[in-house]
This record gives structure tokens, sequence and C-alpha cells, in this order.
């Protein structure tokens, strides 16, 4: 199957005054955001993208325009309703300190599977709508450009960390656990057997172990399951 990269996006105004943004419309990256955009980026620039997927939200379309004008081929940006923001609902707009100190925020951190927002969807609700449209474009990457192709995925924090749970098994009780920060980038490759998390919000690095390499045969990992003792790591061939 292919790879997906999932990049959050870039920091916004709303993030830097505290806002819940959800899905506001007009919310853009700040200055700290562009840049954060466009590091993320140059880490991608080095792997050949199939496809360039975001959220409708501009935050998310800024980002991934970032990416693409630095990709050699220049794609086009895709956009899928599927990825966009989960719907917060009556929690929208409003400051994260004044939500803290609801009786439902302490669901959202505790019991995140019973949360659903005032007007919104519940969490459960947006992880599996996410983790859908990852998996069948995954899917439909991997037949369109073959295993070894790798895509980009850029959207929101709360989805891009219910997919994670979702490739690491976890119950969405435990998703909160994870950090997924603005511009992070994370890495998940599905496979027949399991998916396998292999990156997760990383900010700095070289991601060239994610290009295709020409002439070399990657080992399906799906062939025997995770090697016992970690493995040979990025590039190893088959045996």
């Amino acid at each position: 199957m292919a790879t997906v990269i999932l990049l959050r996006h870039g920091r916004t105004t709303a993030n830097a005054s505290g806002t819940l943004a959800g899905r506001t419309p007009g919310v853009h990256l700040d200055d700290l955001g562009r840049s954060q955009a466009v590091r993320a980026a140059e880490r991608v620039a080095m792997v050949p993208l199939a496809e360039v997927v975001s959220s409708p939200l501009e935050r998310c379309r800024e980002t991934a325009r970032a990416v693409s004008a630095r990709q050699p081929a220049r794609p086009r940006v895709r956009s899928d309703r599927a990825l966009t923001e989960c719907d917060y609902g009556d929690w929208q707009g409003r400051p994260l300190k004044d939500l803290a100190r609801l009786a439902l925020w302490r669901t959202v951190q505790t019991h995140p599977s019973a949360a659903t927002f005032p007007g919104g969807e519940s969490l459960p609700q947006m992880q599996a709508r996410a983790v859908d449209a990852v998996r069948r474009r995954d899917a439909a990457v991997t037949a369109a450009h073959g295993a070894h192709a790798v895509w980009i995925a850029v959207s929101h924090g709360d989805v891009i960390k219910s997919v994670i749970a979702d490739a690491l098994g976890m119950h969405l009780d435990l998703f909160q656990r994870i950090q997924v920060d603005p511009a992070s980038i994370s890495v998940v490759r599905y496979t027949e057997a399991r998916p396998y998390v292999l990156a997760s919000n990383t900010h700095e690095g070289d991601l060239s172990w994610l290009a295709p390499q020409p002439g070399r045969r990657r080992r399906r990992t799906a062939d025997r399951g995770a090697d016992v003792g970690g493995g040979a790591g990025p590039g190893a061939t088959s045996s």
C-alpha cells in the first residue's frame, strides 16, 4: 500500500489568540504559520508526491499550496471535505480558556468517545469519516500509482490525532495522549497486515527515506509481519 504523510496546517491567528476556530471561514496562517508551512514543504520537497490532498479550510489549503509549490511536478491541491476540521458546533469561535470551565471539556479530555459537541458532531463521528477518507484515498493512490507511492494529507490537529490513534489500534479514549503540533509531520503506511506509524509529530529531519528508490525492491512488510528486534530500517531490500 501507499504511504501517507499527515501534515497539520501551520499556526493561525486563532491558534495564537487561544480561540477554537473550528470551521469558521477566513482563518488564515499568521506570519509564523506561513514560515512553518514553508519549512514543512522543504522537508517534503525531496519526496515525489503522488497527490496533495487538503481539508477545504483556508489554513490547510495555504499549507498545502506551500507543499505543492516545492514539488518538481507542482501537483494540484485536491480538496476533501472528509478531512475538514471537527464540527465543534456551539464551541466554535470561543476562547479555549472559557471552554475549559465547562463540564464537557473534562469529557473531551478523559472520555472523548462519549463527547458530542452541542450543535456539532461527536468525536467518534469525526474519527470515522477521517479514517475512512484516509484509508479510501490511500487505496486509490496505491491502485493508480503503485505500492511505493507517497501522498500527503493536510488537515487539523484532532483529525490527524484520530487517524494516528486508529493506526496504532488505540481506543479513541486514549487519543489525547497523541500530540500533533502546527506544521508537524506524521507518517503512516497501511499494509494488508496492519498500519505502521513510521513517524509522529516531527518538526525536523530528512524525509528522503520515504522517496521510492529506483531499482530497489522494498520488502513488503505484510509478507511476514513486523521484524522481531526492529529490523534493518529504511531502505532495507527483499531477501
